[in-house]
């Protein structure tokens, strides 16, 4: 059990030169040309090229993270090597980092027949257009992202953006989120106060109707816990529907993954942290692994026949589990327990 509140001793401290690449990372984010947010003929063909720009801005800005140190591993694969029209993975994975214990950011771009399995449950949710009965063309490419952080004050990142298309009808989904290991009221403030500046663009009610969507999906029933501080999460969004420029607003929502989360960086990078903290850090994880196994639709239908190192990436690189952890009351554990309990409102 934990029984007190950690005692903080260094464990590390960046010297200044890895603190001068971190302004420059963030110099580079905040000065970013985001892909231009115009009408697109070509919905699909432009919305992979947006993906793989967008991965390759990811991947450099991370690398710079950790000093060029640490580069990314890159696998591309492809879906089926008789069917070059079947599609396309790209893998890419940085390990050891001393920000980043591990990072992934992929893309994948296939192709293939609807299932009656499939096409049944996108029936069942108001899709008209989708015969029940499967056997229709369609079109998927997502670039997908999770940062596992060395630092138990930096949060955990997931994020992601994708585009479903059949027969010329495109719907998105995505979203970003947090999950830290303690509660840091100015960062989570930080975090939500930007994402509902993007989505006030857009309309006002796009952030509380995303913000309630993601605290309702990234939610572990047997703990009765939410994965984390929650942020924005959507899928099956059209532009008929939803009354605003949903792949303009997709790819606004790319463009501000890492921006919305390197602030976080910069403030607790430096911080000495305790052997305790770290101990509650891996604990987390286990909530972390538990949700992505258990509840998780894309990893659960990604398992069924889908590759299992580009699935299983997301996993954090080390975890705990022990019995019955019980924080001590007025712990700052405990305080990070409350939040996940009951989420709140953070802007």
């Amino acid at each position: 059990m934990l029984r007190s509140a950690p005692t903080r001793t260094q464990v590390r401290r960046p010297g200044p030169a890895a603190r001068v690449g971190l302004r420059r990372v963030a110099c580079r984010a905040a000065s970013a040309q985001p892909v231009a947010h115009t009408a697109h003929a070509a919905t699909f063909d432009g919305f992979v090229d947006y993906i793989h720009s967008l991965q390759a801005n990811i991947l450099s800005t991370a690398e710079d993270l950790e000093g060029g140190q640490r580069k990314f591993v890159v696998d591309r694969w492809e879906r089926d090597a008789a069917n070059p029209n079947a599609g396309y993975g790209i893998t890419c994975v940085l390990e050891d980092g001393k920000v980043l214990e591990k990072a992934a950011a992929n893309i994948s771009v296939v192709r293939g027949t609807l299932s009656a399995q499939r096409a049944a449950a996108m029936s069942s949710r108001g899709r008209s257009s989708i015969d029940p009965k499967g056997g229709q063309a369609y079109a998927a490419a997502a670039m997908s992202l999770v940062f596992h952080s060395a630092h138990p004050l930096i949060p955990t990142l997931r994020a992601d953006v994708r585009l479903f298309q059949v027969e010329g009808e495109a719907w998105y989904g995505g979203g970003c989120d947090l999950t830290p290991n303690y509660v840091d009221e100015q960062d989570c403030r930080q975090f939500h106060g930007y994402w509902r500046g993007v989505c006030d663009k857009y309309s006002p009610k796009v952030y509380p109707e995303l913000k309630e969507w993601c605290d309702k999906y990234f939610y572990i029933p047997a703990r009765k816990e939410h994965r984390g501080i929650g942020g924005l999460f959507f899928d099956d969004l059209a532009t008929s529907e939803a009354g605003y420029d949903v792949e303009s607003f997709v790819r606004e929502v790319g463009d501000g993954i890492l921006p919305s989360w390197l602030p976080i960086v910069a403030k607790h990078r430096d911080a000495p942290f305790s052997e305790a903290q770290r101990q509650w850090q891996l604990l987390r994880r286990g909530r972390y692994i538990e949700f992505n196994l258990l509840y998780d639709r894309g990893i659960k239908f990604g398992l069924d026949g889908g590759r299992f190192e580009s699935i299983m990436v997301s996993a954090p690189p080390l975890i705990a589990w022990r019995y019955n952890v019980v924080p001590q009351p007025g712990s700052p554990e405990e305080a990070m327990l409350s939040v996940l309990r009951q989420p709140r409102s953070w802007a």
